[in-house]
Order: C-alpha cells, then structure tokens, then sequence
C-alpha cells in the first residue's frame, strides 16, 4: 500500500478504528494506575451542572471497571447557602472559612451529608456505578479539632484569633471503613462533616478533607476539579507540571496568587501526608478526570514532591 493510501485510509477511520486508536493509546495509563487509589475533590461548575454531573458519574463509574479504586469527596457550598438563605438563618465568613454556629452545622449536615451525598451517589449508580454514601462520623473515619482563624482588624491593624464555630480540621483519619468498601469494588462518595473530639459535629473545608483522605489511603492521585485550568503562568498559559518548590516559589513571586494560593497550599500539605500527586483541572471540561489520568498531556497542573 502506497503512502497516499495509507493516508487516506488513516482520513477515513470508521467510529470504531477511532474508538480502538483511543483505547490502545489510554492503555498504559489504564495499566499504571490498576488497584491504584484516586480521590477527585468534586465541587464547582461541574457540581451543579446536570450534564456535567452525569458525565463525571460516567467517568468514576468507568475508572472503577477499568480497575482504579476512586474515592470521591464533594463539598457543597453554594447549596449550604441557598438552604440557610431559604431558612432565613444569617451565614457569614472570616479568614475564607464560614463561621458555623449550632443551627448552621445541622443545615451543613442535613445537605452536605444528605441531600448533596446522596444524589452523587444515586447519579453514580445510575450511570453503572456501585456507589456508598459516607460522611467522616461513619467507623469514626475523621476526627477534627476546632478550627481557629487569625484575621486582622482593618481598623486597629492588630491581629486577633476569631472563633469559627463548629469549624474543624482533621486531627486523625481511620481508613478503615473506606478500605472495606473500596474491597468489594464499591466507590465511596464521602461528605466533609465529622465528629471533633469532644464529640460535636463540625463542618470541615472539603479541599482539606480530602487531602487528609488521599493521604491517609497513600493516594496515586488527588484530583481537585475547580472552576479553573489549574496554576497559570504570568502569561496566563497553563503550567502542566510543578513540584512543591517550585510551587512555592511561584507564590513568593507573585505568580500565584488569590484563591489559588489556599488551593496549592493545601496540594502541598496533601503531598506531606504520602500523596503521590495532587492535580488541579478544570471540572467544566467534560471527561477533565478521564484525560487527566489517561492521555498523555493531562488536563491540568500536577504538583509532585
């Protein structure tokens, strides 16, 4: 067959040739991360978009089969705040976090563990999945410790520790429960409400969650879908990869900046507790989980140590 001809036969692969040339090119990434934990951060865009939400259902059900054990973590802030403002209940934030009074942590339950959970879950199993809803009280999997943050008086310029509520921070994680659903090729969709040591309930930040988690289960990956392509340079282009010193030193100079400085530093901290590497992505880019692990440029940053 002459060069012209392969040519044209290659012009003119049929939906099947495609679908084939798509799978033996995602096979050694398929290979690589076989029986390897994954937990995706899901949250953003991606969350409330009915479409997107099947999709990413799809995808985790798909990572399952093929043989990855995905772990997902969602958050649900935006449907935190359109129940208390339907309720009528006052929310306010400092230092970036919501300050979480008594009445405000049962709302945080009621939809993060409730509502938000379970309809991931129903979504999952409705695209094929077998998945489980679980919240950090379940086999005591998190523990937290109350939350303080150090803001600055915009008046006096002094700095002063303001109480959160019932915010926490994970103090331990016992995997567990999660080890035990991920051995009977379950997908455990995890909400970021646990109990603290004093036995109360606390809302924890689903970012920080979620590190805790893929670090206590030596996650392969951790996957943050944002409403971003990941950390841009100063040109605006994506950088596709970075370690944790470099990272760092993009935020002294200024690169990173904003909401994403909380975002990488909660990477970093991820990467300290035994996560292999954390990925930031666009969650409003259909498939964005299925192209970050299986082709070869990615679709997002990843930071390594």
């Amino acid at each position: 067959m002459t060069d012209e001809n392969s040519s044209a036969t290659n012009n003119h692969s049929t939906p099947a040739q495609t679908r084939a040339t798509i799978i033996s090119e995602a096979l050694p990434y398929m290979q690589r991360y076989d029986n390897r934990t994954i937990v995706v951060k899901y949250g953003g865009h991606a969350m409330g978009d009915p479409e997107l939400s099947r999709a990413f259902a799809r995808d985790i059900t798909l990572l399952r089969q093929s043989g990855v054990q995905p772990v997902v973590v969602h958050g649900g802030g935006p449907q935190i705040g359109a129940m208390l403002e339907r309720l009528g209940i006052k929310s306010e934030f400092r230092g970036g976090l919501r300050v979480t009074d008594k009445a405000t942590v049962e709302i945080v339950e009621m939809v993060l563990a409730g509502g938000i959970n379970k309809d991931i879950v129903n979504t999952i199993n409705h695209e094929g999945g077998r998945a489980v809803g679980l919240c950090g009280k379940d086999g005591r999997m998190v523990i937290v410790d109350r939350l303080t943050r150090t803001v600055v008086d915009p008046d006096s310029n002094i700095e002063k520790i303001v109480d959160l509520g019932f915010v926490g921070e994970p103090k331990t994680v016992d995997p567990t429960v999660l080890k035990l659903v991920l051995k009977e090729d379950l997908i455990p969709v995890v909400a970021p409400v646990a109990p603290g040591v004093d036995g109360e309930t606390y809302n924890v930040n689903a970012d920080t969650f979620a590190g805790a988690i893929a670090g206590a289960l030596n996650a392969s990956r951790l996957m943050f879908l944002t409403d971003v392509s990941g950390v841009l340079d100063k040109n605006g282009k994506l950088i596709k990869r970075l370690t944790i010193a470099e990272a760092r030193a993009l935020i002294v100079d200024g690169t990173i900046s904003g909401g994403m400085i909380p975002k990488v530093e909660t990477c970093i901290a991820a990467l300290d507790r035994g996560v292999e590497g954390v990925v930031i992505l666009n969650g409003k880019i259909p498939h964005a989980v299925l192209l970050e692990l299986f082709t070869e440029g990615g679709a997002g940053t990843l930071i390594t140590r």
